[in-house]
């Protein structure tokens, strides 16, 4: 005779939580959930309400009775946000794989005792960690390489993170010595075990880091703001900010470009706000296997 289980799972020397408590928890969770996804919803919602609906709910809708793409049409024709989107994609995909290759590296030879200039790198990295630089400071020497108003100017400030390679170099000295000093003994290189041993048994943590430049680099807009002069050179954030939080009115150049009357101002921002926040929404699905590995790292383990 078999007992019946319980899906429940108890922990020793717990009780089980009540049946109203855990409705309670469930209640709460799903009301946070919902102050989360409503504002979310009712801005792609308001993007693609068309120009009576808007007005006559005054501004952010909830349903769009009669979805239109002319919000969108506006500001894509216009040239500065499809300009703008085209810069945010480029920063993000070539700052990301410069960073990679840059903190990878800079991780693994931190990662062995015996390398050379291990341990004043390792305390320059930290006192970077502990002491950032100040905007003039900054700007200064951006100047001084000749880098104003070049995209380089948003790739290479940021391109290693002393956190980002902190956690990599926690995570490469977690590989079981033994594997490395095999492959040495049979002949490997620094290089060869980096590639075919290191990378490929680090593939989590790398995807993690990875997703945080790749954020880091599409939603920044300060460097941008200090070093970009023309505003055909702005990538998507700084296009957002000037739109949305500085509520500055879309030029009459995107008007001509779309041959009619511009939507509502509310559309247009919530049109704009939407293409800033769809590219990592859809990239984060193909990261998320190795998301919920990466945030392991660090972890106590029993």
């Amino acid at each position: 005779m078999t007992t019946p289980t319980s899906d429940l799972v108890v922990i020793p020397g717990q009780t089980p939580a009540s049946l109203p408590w855990r409705a309670a928890k469930s209640v709460l969770l799903l009301v946070c959930c919902l102050l989360v996804a409503v504002p979310f919803f009712s801005i792609a919602a308001t993007s693609l309400a068309d120009t009576k609906q808007v007005n006559e709910a005054g501004g952010f809708v909830l349903w769009p009775e009669r979805p239109t793409l002319e919000a969108y049409r506006a500001i894509l024709e216009g040239g500065l946000v499809s300009q703008a989107l085209l810069v945010s994609v480029g920063v993000t995909v070539v700052g990301t794989a410069l960073a990679l290759v840059s903190s990878v590296t800079l991780a693994y030879g931190l990662s062995r005792p015996g390398s050379l200039g291990h341990r004043p790198v390792l305390m320059i990295l930290l006192f970077s960690l502990l002491f950032t630089p100040g905007v003039i400071p900054s700007y200064l020497l951006i100047k001084e390489l000749g880098l104003i108003n070049s995209y380089w100017s948003l790739i290479l400030p940021t391109m290693v993170n002393a956190f980002n390679v902190i956690v990599l170099r926690s995570f490469f000295m977690s590989i079981p010595r033994d594997l490395v000093d095999a492959a040495r003994i049979d002949g490997a290189r620094a290089g060869q075990i980096l590639r075919s041993i290191v990378i490929p048994l680090s593939k989590a943590a790398i995807a993690v880091v990875g997703l945080f430049y790749a954020v880091s680099y599409w939603n920044a807009f300060f460097n941008a703001m200090l070093y970009m002069n023309e505003s055909a050179k702005w990538p998507m954030q700084l296009v957002l900010r000037t739109y949305v939080v500085n509520n500055a009115a879309i030029g009459a150049g995107e008007a001509a470009a779309s041959g009619a009357a511009l939507p509502p101002s509310q559309a247009l921002q919530a049109a704009i706000l939407v293409l800033s926040v769809v590219p990592i929404v859809v990239v984060y699905p193909f990261l998320q296997r190795h998301l919920r590995k990466g945030v392991m790292i660090g972890a106590v383990k029993g």
